[in-house]
């Protein structure tokens, strides 16, 4: 399998909690007592859904076909003022960068971001009181408690982000999966065609004195994607996540450089504002097809403020320069 079929970063599960146990309406009896009080137990509660944190994993792969979580029922007290047990909880491990949502409404309910975090995600029902807690001095034998709640069935939808420190950044055929193969041990299927990349690579990159970052190779973005067009919202989102956002504008584009690095950020910023916080490099790739003389041209036609490298992944030019560049704005 191809890291596309292995890569999952959206799921959509029908999650049940368990029905709370029911209170007992026991009256204490025994040889000494014919008449005793009230000795009932409350019920358990029902097991929760829970996802939990993990930072072993990069993918929902393995909950790509787990349609339905159940979790277990509460069990219902007894006498002597016994609790019924709690049901099962049921535990979903996610990657760091999983998002929850109510299918319904969308509204986004919480995010892991920490291994070993753990969010309920569906609430099981509380279990019912026993008739002890009713006893009072006009009512001193209650014969009724409470039953448990019942349990909730709720669709979630589970989203990934990547969490990466460098986002790559461009046009399909700009040379991101190229350049990712180049400084890591990352192998993305690589093609001379638009949408090669379908699901976000990541690559670790060695930097000096053994340091590293992780690099994730976001699908290309075309005009219009910050509006659904074609592949758009889906990557997009995986953007958010990144430190430094590293925009890739090839060379010999038919554009010029700074036209098509804007239409890059107008669409990051259509899709959300946020992203124009972060800091950004611009690295014009494939630039072994250009002479001296072009390339100082090209640099007066630049967009401003803008730190840039020129980088050929096949020549492997400028890429010192460009992880560099990189660390120096991770940290």
């Amino acid at each position: 399998m191809s890291q596309g079929s292995n890569f999952v970063d959206y799921v959509k599960i029908c999650c049940r909690s368990g029905r709370g146990g029911a209170g007992s309406a026991h009256l204490h009896r025994d040889i000494l007592t014919s008449k005793g009080g009230p000795d009932g137990g409350d019920g358990g509660r029902g097991g929760h859904v829970i996802l939990k944190g993990n930072s072993q994993l990069w993918t929902m792969l393995h909950l790509k076909y787990r349609k339905h979580v159940i979790a277990g029922d509460g069990e219902s007290g007894g006498s002597s003022l016994r609790s019924g047990k709690t049901g099962r909880d049921e535990f979903l491990e996610v990657p760091l960068g999983t998002i929850a949502k109510d299918a319904e409404t969308g509204e986004i309910l919480f995010e892991i971001t920490a291994d070993g975090q753990t969010e309920i995600l569906t609430s099981g029902g509380r279990g019912g009181l026993g008739n002890w807690h009713f006893k009072s001095s006009t009512q001193q034998t209650p014969r009724f408690a409470q039953p448990g709640e019942t349990g909730q069935e709720q669709w979630m939808i589970l989203e990934l982000k990547v969490l990466a420190d460098v986002g790559l950044v461009g046009f399909p055929n700009a040379g991101k999966s190229t350049l990712l193969s180049v400084v890591s041990a990352a192998k993305p299927e690589i093609a001379d065609y638009a949408f090669t990349t379908l699901v976000p690579n990541l690559g670790i990159v060695s930097y000096r004195d053994n340091r590293s970052f992780v690099m994730a190779d976001i699908p290309g973005i075309i005009e219009g994607a910050s509006q659904g067009k074609g592949l758009g919202l889906r990557f997009l989102r995986h953007i958010e996540r990144n430190s430094v956002l590293l925009f890739m504008v090839p060379a010999d584009t038919n554009r010029t450089i700074e036209q098509e690095y804007s239409i890059l950020l107008s669409e990051l910023e259509d899709y959300n504002p946020e992203l124009m916080h972060k800091p950004r490099i611009l690295a014009i790739s494939k630039s072994d097809v250009l002479d001296e003389e072009l390339m100082e041209e090209m640099k007066q036609e630049l967009p401003a403020g803008v730190p840039y490298v020129f980088i050929s992944s096949v020549a492997q030019k400028g890429i010192q320069e460009l992880k560099d560049l990189l660390w120096k704005s991770i940290v």
